[in-house]
């Protein structure tokens, strides 16, 4: 990968002290966001929002764990990243049930908050987005964060689309098809993550099989 200080040949797994320092930013950043997002999807009744929100919690540990197993052997972090997808996995699953029950259940969200959070939430993940830009194309465990940050982005824009749709149809169904797709769009990456996770894996196995 081009830019990173690795051989293009080799996936980039993490180990510089600038990709350090990025995820720690990213990190805080997606911790303060969790705290905005969630306290304005339960205060405007946004379960777009909630999911959002949650959303940035799980990237948070997503990257806090990113940082743990960098410079470890090739198992342990194809281990990590299918624990991240996995879970990633398990969220998606929480918010497309959440979203079925929210269909049976009145209440129209708040969508003068939905919008406002939304952009703010879409500031940060535009600015994480651009921080991993270059580091997109690492091992399982870089591309996970990266997957991650590129997820809240489109689900930000969705928010806010979400938010407009609320407003202008009186009705709480754009809230709840946003959520719907970003549970969609978290099980895409899941699958993705454990794919290329499993894959390594099985190729770290054989090599040392094969030194033995």
């Amino acid at each position: 990968m081009s830019g990173c200080g690795c051989n293009d040949s080799v996936a980039f797994d993490g180990a510089s002290a600038r990709y350090k320092r990025v995820l720690w930013a990213v990190v805080a950043l997606n911790l303060a966001m969790f705290g905005i997002e969630m306290a304005g999807g339960l205060a405007g009744g946004s379960m777009a929002l909630r999911a959002d929100a949650l959303d940035f919690l799980g990237d948070s540990a997503t990257y806090a764990i990113s940082l743990a197993v960098i410079g470890q052997a090739v198992a342990v972090r194809s281990r990590a990243a299918l624990f991240k997808g996995l879970s990633l996995g398990v969220l998606g699953l929480w918010v497309l049930g959440e979203t079925v029950y929210r269909v049976f259940v009145l209440g129209q969200p708040d969508a003068f908050v939905m919008s406002g959070i939304g952009m703010l939430a879409l500031a940060a993940n535009v600015t994480s987005v651009l921080l991993l830009m270059r580091y997109r194309d690492g091992d399982a465990n870089v591309r996970s964060v990266w997957l991650c940050s590129r997820n809240d982005a489109i689900g930000n824009v969705a928010v806010v689309l979400a938010g407009l749709g609320v407003f202008a149809s009186g009705t709480p169904w754009p809230d709840l098809i946003v959520a719907g797709t970003m549970a969609g769009l978290f099980l895409t990456s899941s699958a993705g993550i454990v794919r290329q996770a499993l894959s390594e894996l099985r190729t770290a196995k054989a090599t040392l099989v094969a030194g033995e």
